[in-house]
């Protein structure tokens, strides 16, 4: 097998030889693109640029409401600009699509898929965003786009102030409802405190000090107490002392009641409480010691009474052993009505004091039993302050977060607020025109360049194919190698074809007049397919439109 080699001399005689073949069928290709050019609707685009401004106001002072993106923002306002409503009230207004037989339904569809809305375009980077819309009439194209772009701008600025607005309205719901939840909470708190007033953890120093203070208080009551039970079991005794030696004095002589007598007024004044027993004094003397020291004055004055009636006793002895018989002799002529004391007895001016003594021991009782009922109350609230601080913590906490909650719902209504001032004001953030829409003078479809280039591709190719088929079927030979190859036999010489000077004249006339001929009439039949399509003027205004292309 021969490897492939490209002879580009063997096909650029071929193209000399058919060259007709290859221009006829690309003249006819340019001619059939000329004409489908010139029968399809043309197409023109208008365009406009429009800013992203932002907010005059600085964010530190006022934060934007809006904080989603330009893209998405835009999705959002190209659904609402290209909505049903929007768009028939465009197609009213502007007369779209009224040459046909559409129905309102499609002319909506054809109009929301001739507008396309691009961020980014125009050198703006990502602060700017394009908007354009493709018609058959340039100067509806324009009307259409600047339409567009002004309720884009309207969109924009009634979707921030709703949006603010919804913000604001959600915002004081919300606060209005935390707030009669916090009243709500505050008024347990308060019935709380009032229901456990005095036992509040805020109190627990207050509450042991008076515990403290209370238990001092019924100590000292109860030494008092034990105090007056003391003097009452003194006083008591004493009478049971005088009770016992006034039935012995009943039955002893005159002169034993005038010794008695005489001894009284030795041992003092009637009105003190003396006990003339020694054993009971002792006997008292030893249990006073148990609780008091020596110098306590009852253990004193026990003492002294004690002294006394010794002393007493030791005169009295000493008497009866000088005087025995005297004293009996007196006693037995001494008459039966003088044998009792002339004055009132001990017994008789002790009882108002056993009766205050009483009196006092009951003041006391009472007062401590409310001393207790104090101390059993502290004592009460103490104990129950842990688990009232634990009840505590858990509605102060309830109550912390709430009072947190509205606070920052406070703040950002306040923010709200002013964000919707803004708005209202048009500080913040909006869309302004760069560029407005002109009215396009270049068709956009159909693409001329494109179909251009297709047709030449298209014509180079049928002639070229058409030029090849025909020189396969031709079985001339045309070359020296095709003799040889053909006929087995070498060729010795090879003579050109030898002209004179009038016959080349004439075969490039020939030429000439043939190529003209092709060219004319293809300006021909293209001339007349625009005139016949397009008109005179219209004819002149492709013409033009076509220059930039030339």
């Amino acid at each position: 097998m021969e490897p492939f080699s490209l002879d580009i001399h063997k096909y650029l005689g071929i193209a000399r030889r058919r060259v007709y073949w290859i221009v006829i069928p690309f003249l006819l290709a340019i001619l059939g693109g000329m004409v489908s050019v010139l029968r399809a609707v043309h197409v023109y685009e208008a365009q406009t640029l429009i800013l992203v401004q932002p907010q005059e106001v600085p964010q530190s002072y006022v934060r934007p409401i809006v904080q989603r993106g330009l893209g998405e923002r835009l999705r959002t306002i190209t659904q609402q600009v290209t909505s049903r409503t929007n768009l028939e009230a465009i197609i009213d207004r502007y007369e779209l699509y009224r040459g046909g037989e559409m129905m309102l339904e499609e002319k909506v569809n054809r109009c929301r898929s001739s507008i396309s809305v691009n961020v980014g375009r125009g050198g703006g980077g990502g602060n700017t965003f394009e908007i354009t819309f493709r018609h058959t009439d340039p100067e509806k194209a324009k009307d259409v786009t600047n339409a567009l772009a002004s309720n884009f701008i309207s969109e924009n600025l009634k979707i921030r102030e709703s949006q603010a607005l919804g913000t604001s309205s959600f915002l004081a719901d919300e606060l209005a409802s935390v707030r009669r939840k916090l009243e709500q909470k505050e008024e347990t708190l308060k019935q709380y405190s009032m229901a456990h007033m005095g036992a509040m953890p805020d109190q627990l120093g207050t509450n042991l000090s008076m515990l403290e203070r209370m238990q001092r208080q019924v100590e000292q009551l109860n030494d008092s107490l034990q105090d007056a039970e003391n003097r009452k079991l003194m006083i008591q005794e004493q009478m049971a002392q005088q009770k016992r030696m006034a039935d012995q004095m009943a039955q002893f002589t005159t002169a034993e009641s005038l010794l008695a007598s005489d001894d009284a007024m030795l041992s003092g004044d009637a009105s003190e409480p003396v006990s003339e027993d020694l054993a009971v004094l002792r006997d008292q003397l030893e249990r006073l010691k148990i609780r008091y020291t020596e110098f306590h004055p009852d253990v004193r004055r026990i003492k002294s009474m004690i002294e006394k009636l010794e002393a007493r006793e030791a005169e009295q002895a000493e008497q009866a052993i000088q005087e025995p018989e005297p004293l009996l002799e007196a006693a037995s002529l001494m008459p039966a009505s003088h044998a009792g004391p002339l004055t009132p007895s001990a017994g008789d001016m002790l009882r108002p004091q056993l009766s205050r003594i009483n009196y006092e021991i009951q003041d006391i009782r009472r007062e401590i039993a409310k001393t207790r009922e104090k101390i059993d109350l502290y004592q009460s609230r103490v104990e129950e302050t842990p688990r009232l601080e634990q009840e505590l913590i858990t509605l102060k906490r309830d109550y912390n977060n709430l009072k947190g909650l509205h606070d920052s719902l406070l703040n950002r209504k306040l923010e709200a607020e002013i964000a919707v001032s803004m708005e209202k004001k048009q500080k913040g953030e909006q869309f302004r025109i760069l560029d407005p829409a002109r009215r396009p003078e270049i068709p956009v479809e159909p693409d001329i360049r494109r179909v251009f280039l297709l047709t030449i591709i298209l014509g180079l190719g049928i002639g070229g194919g058409l030029a090849y088929g025909k020189e396969i079927l031709d079985s001339s030979l045309k070359t020296p190698e095709e003799v040889s190859e053909s006929l087995g036999l070498p060729v010795l010489i090879t003579l050109p074809l030898c002209f004179t000077g009038q016959e080349k004249r004439a075969r490039r006339w020939k030429a000439r007049l043939k190529a003209a001929g092709v060219a004319v009439g293809f300006a021909v039949t293209a001339v007349g397919i625009v005139l016949v399509l397009k008109g005179l003027d219209g004819t002149l205004q492709y013409v033009k439109g076509l220059l930039p292309f030339v």
